[in-house]
């Protein structure tokens, strides 16, 4: 019998009176006469059996476990798409597991890479870089990948982008319209994807309110809140005086309004605040900020929908890694549309609004 250790095969033999054979077979789903499958399964419950997911993986191909991988995992943005991405996978299923890349770029070709270990069945990865290097790995991935974010033309693989540069726009324009002349700009580094797109908004959106853009008043560092609290006293003690500071996110944004109230600056009066993402953090602070909400929750659900799919397509035994791997149809691209929900950080006597923008 069982020395106590974890039920085996030969342990399950011996509690069900058949021989290991007749086990392994039950348990492979091989076959056996229906009596010996009655009494090697209700051993194995007995005992506690649970089957090896990656040996069952090697055997069958799938393992009914999917893998996230973000930036960062404590952004509320990604907790957004943790629970969307969840509550579909886990309804067809399957586990998720999920995985903080820190945006280090071999971390991300690795967890790609992966997919040819056969932990995972399929992955959605949120990269804030696309390098060669990436479209590399992804055109040759094992799996199905799903992409939230933006990919070059003709990368043969699906993704979930937002329309930042839109986004973005709707911001700034929003400040102009407020009679905000002096806006400052406060982003993250722009090599990156969003760092990148959503600098072009804020410029489009000066052009179109006819202000000439000024170097002075944009800052670019991280997309921390500790780096836009030191981007709003950089920017005051090298005295640009902004009257309004639109976020590349709402983490940079109550950084910058921490700042204000350490200057004495009252918002919106003084210095009205943009943020992007519209997280929770820009409904719990106080005054509540305003945000461009880019659709967090429904990529991250359009993102599982589509891997989800995509494993429809795929044959449970799937080839090792390479450009081989099946991929059926044509790389499919969905955007979401940016929506600008105003509050009082920069309209202080108006309840919350929104004003919508398609997708470009």
């Amino acid at each position: 019998m069982s020395d106590g250790g974890p039920p085996t095969v030969v342990s399950i033999a011996e509690r069900a009176g058949v021989s290991i054979a007749s086990v392994s077979r039950v348990l492979n789903g091989v076959g056996a006469r229906p009596e010996t499958v009655r009494r090697v399964e209700r051993a194995a419950a007995e005992l506690g059996y649970v089957p090896n997911a990656v040996a069952q993986s090697l055997k069958g191909g799938r393992t009914k476990q999917l893998t996230f991988a973000m930036q960062d995992i404590g952004n509320p943005v990604y907790v957004a798409m943790v629970r969307q991405i969840q509550a579909v996978t886990r309804a067809a299923g399957y586990r998720l597991l999920l995985h903080s890349t820190d945006a280090v770029i071999e971390d991300e070709l690795a967890v790609v890479r992966s997919l040819g270990d056969r932990t995972s069945d399929g992955l959605i990865l949120c990269p804030i870089r696309i390098t060669p290097e990436h479209v590399e790995v992804l055109t040759a991935a094992a799996g199905p990948v799903v992409v939230i974010g933006s990919l070059p033309r003709g990368v043969p693989v699906d993704a979930v982008q937002a329309d930042s540069v839109l986004g973005a726009r709707l911001a700034v324009t929003h400040l102009v319209e407020s009679g905000r002349r002096r806006i400052a700009f406060v982003n993250g580094p722009l090599d990156t994807v969003p760092g990148h797109n959503r600098r072009q908004g804020y410029l489009k959106a000066l052009a179109e309110g006819g202000i000439v853009p000024d170097p002075e008043l944009e800052r670019a560092t991280s997309f921390g809140l500790g780096a836009g609290r030191e981007a709003l006293h950089d920017l005051l003690d090298a005295g640009a005086a902004p009257d309004a500071v639109f976020c590349a996110n709402d983490q940079l944004a109550l950084g910058a309004a921490q700042a204000a109230h350490e200057r004495g600056l009252r918002i919106p009066e003084e210095m009205a605040v943009v943020g992007m993402d519209d997280s929770d953090l820009a409904r719990a602070c106080w005054p509540p900020l305003s945000s461009v909400d880019l659709g967090s929750e429904e990529r991250g659900r359009a993102a599982a929908r589509m891997l989800l799919e995509r494993l429809s397509d795929t044959p449970d035994e799937r080839p090792g890694p390479g450009p081989e791997a099946p991929r059926a149809g044509a790389a499919r691209r969905v955007t979401t549309a940016p929506r600008l929900v105003v509050r009082a950080s920069s309209a202080p006597s108006a309840p919350a609004t929104t004003a919508r923008g398609g997708a470009r």
